[in-house]
């Protein structure tokens, strides 16, 4: 199966854990998709007052220069480890 295959599957499998991730994994989650699928972070960061838009751009700065092809590794292996939990 193809690398992006796998992130395709990671992506739909993720939709079905039966626990809710934590707020860390779920920004890890969400930084490595963002990485995996965009690339590096765009656009200016959330104000203050959008606390949750300001963590998950915090999340998703934190991967820059992280290849696409390593975060797709690091959501399937994450995804991996949250549904056998």
């Amino acid at each position: 199966m193809s690398k992006e295959a796998q992130f395709k599957d990671a992506q739909e499998r993720v939709k079905t854990l039966t626990k809710r991730p934590s707020n860390d994994q779920l920004l890890e989650l969400y930084s490595l998709f963002k990485q995996g699928s965009v690339g590096d972070a765009q656009g200016k960061r959330p104000g203050m007052l959008d606390i949750k838009g300001r963590a998950k751009f915090d999340a998703w700065m934190g991967r820059k220069g992280m290849s696409k092809e390593a975060a797709m590794d690091a959501y399937v292996a994450l995804v991996n480890r949250l549904v056998v939990s």
